[in-house]
Formats: C-alpha cells, structure tokens, sequence
C-alpha cells in the first residue's frame, strides 16, 4: 500500500479544495473523489439548478480545483450506499418519533468505509477530508485519539464519533490545525475558485430544507396513516397532530396548538401515536443514554467518572457524570439540566482536554 497516496474527498467547497491543496504541497500523490450519492430528481424539492455538496455545481468545482493543481480527479456513484444507509434510516427515525442526524451516518458509512473501499483499490493508505478536527496516535496504547480542532467555532469533531480505529489509523485532517478564516486566506492566495463559495448548510438531499415536503413524498402511504393523533399537554388531549415525523423534541414554531402561551414538543411516543406538549422549564433533564456505543479515544470509560457532554452538534459541552458505561450503552447525569435532550441525536463525551472520548445515539432523556 503506497504510503504516500491519498484520496481526498472534494465535495466542491473551500474546506475539501483546501485541504487536497495543503497535502499535494506537501508532497503526497493526491487523488480527488467526489461522491455522488444522490440527485434532484429521486429526493425533491430542487431549484432550477443542482447546487450544494454531491450537486453537478459541486462536483465540476472540485474538477476545477484538482484541475489546477494537476491533480487526477474522479466522480464515483455510491448512491446505492447512500439511500440505503443514509436515506432509508432517516426516514425510519422520524417515522418512529426520533430527530436523525444523517451527516454522523454519512460520515461513518459512506464517507469513511466507501472510500476506503476506494482506496485500497487505487492502493492508497489514506483517505483525508476538510473536517475541521485532529487525529493523533496515542505511543503508549497505540490507540487512535480523536480531537478538538484549533478552530473551535467549526469544530467538526461531534459529527466524527462514528470512526473506527482502523478509519482513523487511515485519515488525514490536513485543516485540524487552522482556522476557517486562515483557511479562506489560503484559497484566496491560490485563487481557488471555491474561495469564497459559502458553507453549506441544509442537509445535502433536503436542498430545500422542508423535512415535511420530503417526507410525504418518500412515504406517503405510512405518513397519511399515522396523522391524526393527539396533543396532550399535562395529561389532558388538547388538539390533533398532523403526524409523528413533523415535530421534534423542543419544537416551538408550527405545532399548531393555541394554548394562551408558547408551548414545546416535549415527548413523542410513536406507538401511542401522542405528541406530549409542555412549558419550556419542562424540558429540561438531567439524564441521558446512549447506545450504539463507538469508543473512540478511550476504550472504555469508568462508573463515576466526570466527562464533558454534547448533545446536538452547536452544543457547548456540558459537565456530567458516567453513571453506567458498557462496550454497548452509556448513560450519564449532567451537573445542570440540559435543554430539549432528543432521542436519535448523539451524545459525545470529551475529556477535559478536547479528546473525543465515546459517542452514541440518544435513546431516553429520563430514567
């Protein structure tokens, strides 16, 4: 496996062009992909024209960019991966009352085991992204360690605590140690194209934004059975919901309920079909679990051990105690309540020293 090629993964933005240009400076036989890993024409909702990551807009940037460095680029089809992985599962947890977050599936699924599947077909060792986030090797344990980058307003880390050992042992973070803004000077004096293309936002295959839109489309027959169910605020039915996969937990806008004061998605029991509504302090929990546990910078954490907790991806991470950590669940008690704790979402444990710790899907935010 030649040690000095890599797949870079170029999504067409300033991050990934970036990043391939910083390690062909550095001397490494770079190779641009772009996934492809779905269109306009099978999700909905597109504009005019295909703009966004995995869009043609994107994929004729990253040509670009690889273009002008001579470095050889090719676009390659994981769309099958990715509806199956991706798509599939995000619907299925709105359908059973949960929030996804399907960025964290991408990276661990397609992102990273695809491409290395790519890689070692072109006999590359390593595959690199613009994530703004740090892989070290820890001599002692030879364990691969997982951490903040210097840019803390784009740390990227939350959405990573899906890698395995052996993905990181084969990634490169050529952007870990820079800033966003460092980094767009960077494209600037290379003239990238993509120097100042702005970020993208939205989840790559909702381009419009419209969850509910999306969803009727894919599942029609299944959304149009389960609406109708009931609001119920303090015990008590005090409306009918439009169905289970349009609300998430600490939603305030579009609940359509009229109560006198505002009022926030505090629970959704799928199997009941009930949407529970309460008052904003309401919503605060102390307790969390997880499973679907990947220990990352540790191989295990300890009964009792305080950890430093985020439970959505712009969370400020928060101090908490590990109550019970298994190789398959963690559950933890923060020191002070936190806001709108969502089954589906992930909590990722850091110590106090940036390391990523563990990370895993929230299953209850009460005992």
């Amino acid at each position: 496996m030649n040690e000095k090629r890599v797949i870079v993964a170029m999504s067409g933005g300033v991050d990934s062009s970036v990043a391939a240009a910083l390690l062909h400076k550095q001397g490494y036989e770079v190779i641009g992909i772009t996934m492809k890993t779905w269109g306009f024409m099978e999700v909905g909702g597109a504009p005019k024209h295909e703009s966004g990551c995995c869009s043609l807009d994107a994929i004729f940037d990253a040509k670009n960019v690889a273009n002008s460095f001579g470095i050889p680029h090719y676009t390659v089809d994981f769309t099958k991966a990715f509806e199956k992985n991706v798509i599939d599962n995000f619907v299925e947890e709105y359908l059973n009352g949960r929030t996804p977050n399907p960025c964290i599936v991408c990276n661990r699924k397609i992102k990273w085991e695809e491409l290395l599947k790519k890689a070692d077909s072109l006999d590359a060792k390593y595959v690199a992204t613009g994530h703004y986030a740090v892989v070290e090797n820890d001599p002692d344990t030879g364990r691969f360690k997982l951490k903040y980058s210097t840019d803390q307003r784009k740390d990227q880390t939350y959405a990573l605590w899906g890698l395995t050992q052996e993905s990181l042992s084969r990634t490169l973070f050529p952007l870990g140690g820079y800033t966003k803004d460092e980094v767009r000077a960077i494209a600037k004096k290379l003239e990238l194209k993509t120097a100042a293309k702005p970020d993208s936002q939205e989840i790559c295959f909702v381009a419009d934004d419209n969850y509910e839109r999306f969803l009727r489309e894919r599942e029609p027959d299944i959304v149009e059975r389960i609406k109708g169910g009931d609001f119920v605020y303090h015990g008590s039915k005090v409306g009918k919901h439009k169905g289970i996969p349009f609300y998430t937990i600490g939603q305030r806008k579009g609940i359509g309920v009229t109560l006198g004061k505002a009022v926030y998605v505090k629970d959704i029991d799928a199997e009941k079909n009930i949407v529970e509504i309460a008052d904003k302090e309401e919503l605060l929990e102390n307790y969390c679990s997880a499973s679907d546990i990947n220990y990352v910078s540790r191989s295990i954490l300890k009964n009792g051990e305080i950890v430093y907790a985020k439970i959505r991806y712009n969370d400020r991470a928060s101090r908490a105690e590990v109550l019970n950590a298994t190789l398959d669940e963690i559950s933890i008690r923060f020191d002070e309540p936190k806001n709108a704790i969502t089954p589906g979402q992930s909590l990722v444990l850091y110590d106090e020293n940036g390391f990523l710790l563990a990370g895993g899907i929230i299953q209850k935010n009460k005992r």
